[in-house]
């Protein structure tokens, strides 16, 4: 995927994210979430979700012929969301959006970052080390069905986010 540029995330990115969420969620969750949870997932949500989220500076966009095609986020110490469309899944892009995201939640952090993976990102996670430390549930609305989660840890150092390269 030579011709994806990753960058920084700018406002103008926020509607593209929220599409991209729940594209990812409908293509590559559907057989591990119910049609109910999947459509749960992004409802009531809108772009100024994302352009907080955008505001803290710490969210990168990959681009494919200058349309955004996927996301990460992270907190400090936290993973906090990667989604990427369905057909630029399995490609390589989420190893990268992976690498930027654990540089940023590392910034300014010691110890093990965090993930609240869904189930069917579980195993790419388990690919760079993070192991399974719970379950958990979101639930958006009263009387909703609640939307299981998968809850992680790991360092991210299988694919070469050393601690040094992510001081502030």
């Amino acid at each position: 995927m030579t011709d994806i540029v990753l960058r920084p995330a700018r406002a103008s990115d926020a509607q593209a994210m929220l599409e991209i969420t729940a594209r990812s969620v409908e293509g590559l969750a559907k057989a591990h979430y119910t049609p109910a949870q999947i459509k749960l997932w992004t409802e009531g949500r809108t772009a100024d979700y994302y352009a907080a989220a955008i505001a803290k500076g710490r969210a990168h966009v990959a681009e494919q012929g200058g349309k955004v095609v996927g996301f990460v986020d992270s907190e400090i110490g936290e993973l906090t969301r990667l989604f990427i469309l369905p057909g630029v899944a399995g490609k390589g892009l989420g190893a990268r959006l992976m690498e930027v995201g654990l540089a940023e939640a590392k910034r300014g952090h010691v110890g093990p970052i965090r993930i609240e993976a869904t189930r069917n990102a579980v195993p790419f996670y388990e690919k760079f080390g993070f192991k399974v430390t719970g379950h958990g549930t979101f639930t958006r609305g009263e009387g909703n069905p609640p939307i299981e989660i998968v809850k992680m840890e790991g360092t991210g150092a299988e694919i070469g986010v050393r601690d040094s390269e992510c001081s502030e």
